[in-house]
């Protein structure tokens, strides 16, 4: 991107990151990060039908997951601002029609065209500011059927201080201010003041990562 949103924020990539955003990923990671992505993949439980929502998709590399786990009457719909974004999701699945691309900001309200059995957030949530972070909330459970679900891959609720110094030194090198804001709140916590209940959660990466998944239940609350 030319000017960032954001000024404290890293999940605004410049286009050399973008580019080359699933190998950076992978060796900050120390190799982990194929893996226990395709874990948090299988642990969504996606059924061939779901039509699936991928908030900030980035290259793609999510969706082909999701995908092999979706019928030909499942969809799903990847949003992302960037255009190397956009570029590689859409090499990745140019054949594929139960796929599609919006080129979109994923922080003020939108309207994708329909409603989903499932919606992603992975790894970008926590780059933003926490009144931002509260309209992608909104946006999802908008977004959301009744009984729908909310799938949040990112940075699990962890002390800093606790971490093996060589994980500490790379998360404070890499991570933005607002990072390290995230990974202090209870998650649960919000999201159940933003309309969402039944939590489960799986931890990956010695417990740094998390799927936190619950489901859209009351009406949203102000």
């Amino acid at each position: 991107m030319d000017r960032k949103l954001y000024a404290e924020s890293k999940v605004e990539l410049t286009p050399f990151i973008a580019r080359n955003y699933d190998t950076i990923m992978n060796s900050i990671s120390f190799g982990k990060y194929d893996r226990f992505i395709r874990k948090a993949v299988q642990d969504m439980n996606i059924d061939k039908e779901d039509h699936i929502l991928d908030l900030g998709c980035g290259t793609g590399k999510n969706a082909a997951l999701m995908l092999e786990y979706l019928g030909p009457s499942g969809h799903l719909t990847g949003i992302d601002l960037s255009p190397d974004m956009e570029r590689q999701f859409l090499a990745k699945h140019s054949n594929d029609n139960r796929l599609e691309f919006k080129k979109q900001r994923i922080d003020i309200p939108f309207d994708a065209g329909r409603k989903y059995d499932k919606v992603l957030v992975s790894f970008v949530i926590h780059g933003f500011p926490h009144d931002v972070r509260k309209k992608i909330l909104k946006n999802a459970y908008d977004h959301l059927k009744p009984g729908g679900q909310l799938m949040i891959l990112d940075f699990s609720e962890f002390d800093l201080l606790n971490m093996p110094w060589h994980h500490r030194l790379v998360f404070k090198t890499v991570e933005c201010k607002y990072a390290f804001d995230y990974i202090e709140r209870d998650w649960k916590e919000i999201l159940n003041n933003t309309g969402f209940t039944d939590f489960e959660e799986y931890l990956y990466f010695r417990k740094y990562a998390r799927l936190l998944k619950t489901k859209k239940i009351s009406p949203i609350k102000n």
